[in-house]
């Protein structure tokens, strides 16, 4: 069962019919008693850095995902903005991130030619692996990997190790992240077709 975390931001149906489709249960939740049973948890994110982190803090949740995460130490998947909060802090706000992986998230809008590279970035972009990780199993079978992107801003890990894809818009970025029991995909998987269910099916068989 893959707990989607309600904390009031994100594409939740959408997640969860996509796991439907690749056969693997899922519920949606903001309800505290059903996230502390979980056995995986999906962290979403549509919307603003600062937002997301003030509502995760308002809730009580902080507390409790970080118990989950760092010392049940569950398999955790952020993905889009939620992966972002994975980070320390974000350019788009001043309250400090989840910090479960050392990285950083950065605006594009400063460090690329903005006449060229469109900001936000959207639509589909090839990923390539960086590191091997769980996350990625069985990719092989593609010719190429892509990925449906809807951003402003990217993370850049501190250390390379925990970069597990990387794509290029303007600058290479990294796509997908990992630390111990915690992924983040920048990217929408739910919007991904096949490499999206690939992808989430791997995360279920975690």
């Amino acid at each position: 069962m893959i707990t989607i975390v309600d904390y009031g931001m994100g594409n939740l149906g959408s997640i969860a019919n996509m796991f439907k489709k690749i056969g693997v249960p899922s519920c949606i939740t903001g309800d505290v008693d059903q996230i502390a049973a979980a056995e995986k948890i999906l962290l979403p994110g549509v919307g603003a850095f600062d937002t997301a982190m003030a509502r995760i803090n308002d809730s009580g949740l902080l507390p409790l995902l970080n118990h989950k995460a760092l010392e049940e130490k569950i398999p955790v998947l952020g993905i889009c903005l939620g992966m972002q909060l994975l980070t320390s802090s974000s350019e788009e706000g001043q309250l400090p991130g989840l910090g479960w992986i050392p990285a950083t998230t950065l605006a594009f809008k400063s460090r690329i030619d903005t006449a060229r590279f469109k900001v936000p970035h959207m639509g589909w972009n090839i990923v390539e692996k960086h590191t091997s990780s769980p996350l990625t199993m069985g990719f092989e079978g593609f010719d190429e990997m892509r990925f449906y992107f809807v951003h402003s801003y990217f993370v850049q890990c501190v250390d390379e190790c925990n970069s597990i894809l990387r794509s290029t818009h303007g600058l290479t970025f990294d796509s997908a992240i990992q630390k111990d029991n915690i992924f983040g995909a920048q990217f929408h998987p739910e919007k991904s077709h096949k490499f999206g269910m690939k992808l989430l099916g791997n995360f279920a068989g975690l």
